[in-house]
């Protein structure tokens, strides 16, 4: 049986990965892993989890199974993280998931049980694995104008011109916040915009928010999934917390349908339970629970989202520091747009070419697209990266 297995692509990041780890060379940068990584090049565990992870060890006195669903109170406390009052809490069905891609993976799972002739509207560029779920499960993908090169920001009426292209029934799916792999974001005007061609279109919203609190603040990233969400009929949301509670391996995750009423709402919640059994029968509670308890005790809270808040202004000191040193070295404000991106990715926008030049040449890994994680910068290897964009004629 074996004998009739194919070979998968490689992946671009395990692949960059591997290169790394095998490249001698002193003072090499890694760009390229989607990974927060502090000043000292570490992903630490926030103090908020070390605590309330000693105060589980010492509390906890089983490991039984949760319901299908997780612990309703993570769902809670998720809606309540993303949503705030934006929709009826009745209105919302929710289930944890084995991080983001977790929840990606049910929701075009839902959408292809729900509607089998649907097809996705995805951005060009998107995160890679949107587009292999998507190809995996058999669901057409359909993509629309997102990011402008020479601008660095967002082609939005072009965008618009291609989402006009939707048919009732379709899905328009757009990055919360913090865009992956581009940097560049909506604005709130520009979702208002998108959610009237949804209503209008008779399309359903999904929304993956991955990177929340790593933009420009908790609510603040959250206020275009809350404004889509309080505007159209129905609207599926994949959230992650990897990244802003940094627990990548417990792989933490939650996929929530906003439906049109309670009933519907019913309904909906008996797919996420039925789509949940078949696929991991009962989700992973460990991180889930970690997030559980410091959104829900106000000291822990409250220390979390000071970690966070340093996080994400070191990122954006990070972006500054990038574009005045490239201001300086090209004379031009070109690269401005670096310091009006958000979260940690940015496009710079060039070619497979010059980025294997600057890992040839300068040790400065990144995805052949150009994509960098800004996370993977100090303040001393800034002008390092700077110094080979401009060398790489770029």
């Amino acid at each position: 049986m074996f004998e009739n297995l194919k070979e998968q692509p490689v992946d671009k990041i395990m692949a960059i990965m591997a290169k790394y780890k095998a490249d001698p060379r002193p003072g090499k940068i890694d760009l390229g892993v989607g990974v927060y990584k502090n000043a000292e090049g570490v992903t630490p565990v926030m103090r908020a989890i070390k605590a309330a992870e000693k105060q589980l060890w010492e509390e906890q006195e089983t490991k039984a199974y949760v319901g299908l669903l997780g612990d309703p109170a993570y769902g809670d406390a998720m809606r309540e993280l993303v949503l705030a009052d934006a929709v009826p809490a009745e209105n919302v069905s929710v289930a944890a998931t084995p991080g983001g891609t977790g929840a990606c993976r049910q929701a075009f799972e839902l959408i292809r049980m729900a509607n089998p002739d649907a097809r996705v509207f995805v951005s060009d560029p998107t995160w890679p694995n949107h587009m292999s779920i998507l190809n995996y499960v058999g669901i057409p993908t359909i993509k629309y104008r997102y990011f402008d090169a020479e601008t660095g920001g967002v082609m939005f009426d072009a965008m618009m011109e291609d989402l006009a292209e939707a048919k009732a029934g379709d899905v328009i799916l757009l990055h919360g916040c913090c865009h992956n792999p581009t940097g560049a974001n909506l604005t709130l005007q520009q979702f208002e915009a998108v959610a009237e061609l949804i209503v209008e279109k008779g399309c359903v919203a999904m929304i993956d928010i991955a990177y929340q609190g790593f933009g420009d603040g908790l609510d603040a990233d959250a206020a275009g999934t809350r404004l889509i969400a309080s505007k159209v009929p129905e609207c599926l949301i994949a959230a992650s917390c990897s990244k802003n509670f940094g627990i990548y391996r417990e792989r933490t995750g939650v996929l929530m349908a906003v439906a049109q009423d309670k009933d519907m709402a019913v309904l909906t919640e008996d797919n996420l339970k039925s789509l949940n059994r078949l696929n991991y029968s009962f989700p992973p509670d460990h991180g889930a629970r970690l997030v559980t308890m410091i959104l829900n005790d106000e000291k822990l809270k409250a220390d979390w989202m000071a970690e966070l808040e340093e996080i994400r202004t070191g990122m954006l000191g990070l972006r500054e520091q990038l574009a005045r040193e490239l201001q300086e070295r090209s004379g031009s404000d070109r690269f401005a747009f670096l310091a009006e991106h958000r979260g940690m990715f940015s496009l710079l926008g060039t070619t497979p070419d010059k980025v294997e030049q600057m890992r040839e040449h300068n040790a400065i890994y990144m995805i052949p697209d150009s994509r960098m994680n800004i996370a993977g910068l100090n303040k001393e290897t800034v002008p390092q990266l700077a110094k080979a964009i401009i060398d790489a004629g770029i």
